[in-house]
């Protein structure tokens, strides 16, 4: 499904389990992760209806690296990988984009502040923080994770893009 939260930004989530992905036009599509294996063909169409071949993407940057966020990145093979392992190149190719480490669900999970959107992966479902990320994981760590929600509570946007709909 669909939906279209800012002018140049979409949002796509699917019937099978897979986390959301998120367009951006900036002018070129960007996606902000890519789903799980399970969710490809949804994946595929929605970009197909948006009218956006995969080729076309130059770009994607992951909010962390889990198998529901990566798993696709084989669909879209002009695409550069980003992720917080080049956090200064992000911000260098699209200097719109706030890099945010918000480490606690992982190690290396970030969210992305852009023009009032937060997307936020994994890291907190809704703006009352009441629910977040596991932290449940051997690569988890509760202690990041309130850090990183005492950051996020000092952070103004209109917009929320997490990775699940909860």
């Amino acid at each position: 499904m669909i939906n279209q939260i800012k002018e140049n930004i979409w949002q796509m989530h699917f019937i099978v389990f897979g986390s959301c992905v998120y367009l951006v036009k900036f002018p070129e599509p960007i996606l902000i992760d890519v789903s799980s294996k399970a969710a490809s063909q949804e994946l595929l169409e929605d970009l197909e209806k948006l009218k956006i071949k995969s080729e076309e993407i130059k770009s994607i940057i992951l909010t962390h690296n889990h198998y529901d966020n990566i798993e696709n990145l084989n669909l879209f093979p002009n695409a550069k990988i980003y992720s917080i392992k080049n956090k200064e190149e992000i911000e260098k190719d699209f200097p719109d984009f706030k890099i945010i480490k918000t480490p606690g669900h992982t190690q290396e999970d970030i969210c992305i502040l852009y023009k009032g959107v937060l997307f936020s992966g994994d890291t907190i479902f809704n703006k009352e923080q009441t629910c977040i990320g596991r932290t449940d994981f051997k690569e988890s760590n509760p202690e990041k994770m309130q850090e990183s929600l005492e950051k996020l509570k000092n952070i103004n946007y209109e917009f929320l893009c997490p990775g699940h709909l909860i």
